[in-house]
């Protein structure tokens, strides 16, 4: 077969710029038509507590630690990501999502998922999908945490995955030592331009990370605010201590606002991908835009989820709804 294609003619620059615009259009095309079945009123008839169920268990569950709301929108992100948003994610097993590396002894908040899908299976069984509960908690999260105030609506129907992407997690998931060159190039890959890449790196305006993922950065790298590396390095030694916390956001840790952004212009970013939005490149004005202007941020951040939200959809008969978020049916 090599030597045959060999002698083939090799395609002109016109026809092979028509093949690209034609699988361009439709992808495009594919990803609208998935995104369509997604309605705001999915599960009015089928489970019209469904939302209602999952906002209570949120809103217990940040109140009983606000850091909950990180790990379940950090969830989320995680899920959406990797194969797209089908709960891949939640999926148990050796081989899936959970044992990658930027996420095993790292994601949190499968307990909550799970005692929420238990609650919709009593009262509407099989009707839910994981991967709906998933982006309404993540939603959920963010507003139990004072960001969004105004209506962000969810679409709904999205079904779940029987299959979970081990080797796709470790090289979909960005790193947080990426260059802003590796950010917006692993966003790009999910259909992103820099400026929503930008806007939903403000998640970090809530959480905490591991000294393991920012020692490096507080020790060795010189755009960094010297006071801000000290009060890190109280509780992050140069050796051990790796699952020492700190917060993402020293200034509001548990507050969805636009800190995140304050905190890069005065070069306190956490992680060496959250300053490379603020070190002398193409974001700048961005970022400085956001700690000026909070409702900005928020309304663009908003818009960023919910493009998210669509990326890699199950729909109509496709995957499952699973009665158990950690194992297929």
């Amino acid at each position: 077969m090599g030597l045959m294609a060999s002698h083939r003619s090799a395609p002109s620059v016109h026809t092979t710029t028509k093949v690209c615009l034609l699988f361009s259009v439709l992808l495009v095309g594919m990803t609208g038509m998935a995104s369509a079945q997604l309605s705001s009123t999915f599960y009015d008839k089928s489970c019209p507590k469904a939302l209602s169920i999952i906002k209570s268990a949120i809103v217990s569950a940040v109140s009983k630690e606000a850091r909950m709301g990180a790990s379940l929108l950090r969830l989320h992100f995680h899920d959406c990501f990797v194969q797209g948003c089908d709960a891949s994610v939640l999926l148990d097993g050796i081989d899936g999502e959970k044992t990658a590396f930027p996420n095993n002894n790292s994601l949190r908040g499968f307990e909550v998922i799970d005692s929420i899908k238990s609650n919709l299976e009593k009262e509407c069984p099989g009707v839910v999908s994981c991967a709906d509960i998933l982006t309404v908690a993540a939603r959920d999260s963010v507003v139990a945490l004072g960001g969004a105030t105004w209506i962000w609506q969810v679409l709904l129907g999205r079904r779940d995955s029987t299959t979970s992407n081990k080797t796709a997690a470790n090289i979909d998931l960005p790193s947080p030592f990426l260059d802003l060159s590796g950010l917006i190039s692993s966003f790009a890959n999910k259909g992103f331009i820099a400026e929503e890449m930008v806007a939903l790196s403000g998640a970090h305006t809530i959480g905490q990370a591991r000294c393991i993922v920012f020692r490096d950065r507080i020790y060795n790298e010189t755009n960094i605010n010297p006071s801000f590396a000290t009060a890190r390095q109280s509780n992050c030694p140069r050796i051990g201590g790796d699952d020492n916390l700190a917060p993402l956001d020293a200034i509001s840790t548990t507050s969805f606002d636009n800190a995140y952004y304050t905190n890069l212009v005065s070069q306190k970013g956490l992680f060496h991908s959250d300053q490379q939005l603020f070190n002398g490149g193409s974001t700048d004005s961005q970022v400085i835009a956001y700690k000026l202007n909070p409702i900005s941020f928020q309304q663009d951040f908003m818009k960023a989820m919910k493009k998210m939200g669509n990326l890699g959809l199950l729909t109509g008969t496709s995957g499952q709804i699973r009665t158990n978020c950690r194992k297929v049916n």
